[in-house]
């Protein structure tokens, strides 16, 4: 299962490393592929994830989670 963040205030390849991470982190996410030039991380998840707990792990990095999809 996969899903797509819309993320605003990603300017360079050291926020995609901080959303990466951040995401990354979370038990439920196999991987994040993050693109500052689109805006978006495309996220595969291991397990359901609630899109707070995605967004809530975003946004504790600065950065503004404005759809998931």
């Amino acid at each position: 299962m996969t899903k797509t963040m819309q993320i605003k205030g990603m300017m360079c390849a050291h926020c995609e490393a901080n959303v990466k991470k951040a995401l990354e982190a979370l038990e439920c996410v196999a991987s994040a592929e993050v693109s500052h030039e689109n805006g978006t991380a495309v996220v595969t998840l291991t397990a359901a994830a609630d899109d707070a707990v995605l967004r809530d792990a975003v946004t504790a990095k600065g950065y503004e989670v404005v759809a998931i999809a």
